[in-house]
């Protein structure tokens, strides 16, 4: 009798593509420049992308161009949540401080603030002009595409 092996990777369909962003400001103000200056129509959505496990969250403005077939996303790389800091027991003080923990979305890219997800069913949308765009935004400090094949941890950008 034969073996017939399916591999899941075979049904896997890599058709977006990823733009890395370095950008000190808030993830309201990137996404009201990205509208004004690409001229899209990103919105936040209700719920955040959220990981149970390293209890973080992720912010995530999303655009469904339905004329062009195209899904625009604004994700939001890093997530800073204070936490209690660890200390010994018995000791004369009770103070408890506060230590700033950072998780990142994509653990590869820890320098990235943000990227953008288009995912394009026809393939029409030209990276070399959004990255020009993108360039002229003064508060944005560089941006390049990612190859998403090379990241490890590729399905944490399966929503």
């Amino acid at each position: 009798m034969a073996l017939h092996k399916l591999q899941v990777d075979d049904f896997y369909d890599d058709s977006y593509k990823l733009i890395a962003i370095h950008c000190r400001v808030e993830d309201y103000r990137l996404a009201y420049l990205l509208n004004k200056h690409l001229e899209l129509k990103l919105e936040r959505k209700d719920a955040d992308i959220d990981f149970k496990y390293l209890e973080s969250s992720y912010s995530i403005f999303e655009w469904d161009n339905e004329t062009e077939y195209v899904m625009w996303n604004l994700i939001s790389n890093v997530c800073k949540k204070e936490e209690d800091s660890l200390h010994s027991t018995g000791t004369l003080f009770n103070d408890t401080e506060k230590v700033l923990k950072t998780f990142h979305l994509i653990p590869e890219f820890k320098k990235v603030d943000y990227f953008i997800k288009i995912s394009d069913e026809i393939q029409n949308v030209d990276e070399n002009r959004i990255l020009n765009k993108l360039k002229a935004i003064p508060q944005i400090i560089t941006s390049y595409t990612v190859d998403p094949l090379k990241i490890r941890s590729k399905d944490h950008l399966i929503f």
